[in-house]
């Protein structure tokens, strides 16, 4: 389980990068949002195999498929709340060479 364990802490590693590395709140959000339930699904699947039943997994497995169909209304509601990014500020143009 320690194999399974080391790659779920990857995953979760990967998709921290992947969240940092965004440039907007929004789009780190969108990014979260949309991975969470692709490491459950990697936690699902390796539980499964280690012996776990569905029955044992049936809430989890409730929480992705409840995350996933959530994901656009929670990327929508993020991009609504999230202010606009402020003007560039107006810098005067440099004097023609001469």
């Amino acid at each position: 389980m320690s194999t399974a364990t080391n790659a779920l802490d990857t995953q979760i590693a990967n998709l921290t990068a992947d969240v940092a590395a965004e440039t907007t709140v929004e789009e780190s959000a969108i990014t979260l949002i949309t991975g969470i339930p692709g490491m459950i699904a990697v936690a699902v699947a390796q539980a499964t195999a280690a012996g776990a039943t569905p029955a044992e997994l049936a809430a989890v497995t409730a929480l992705g498929t409840s995350i996933t169909n959530s994901s656009s209304k929670l990327a929508a509601a993020v991009t609504a709340n999230t202010p606009a990014a402020p003007p560039a500020a107006n810098t005067p143009a440099a004097p023609p060479a001469a």
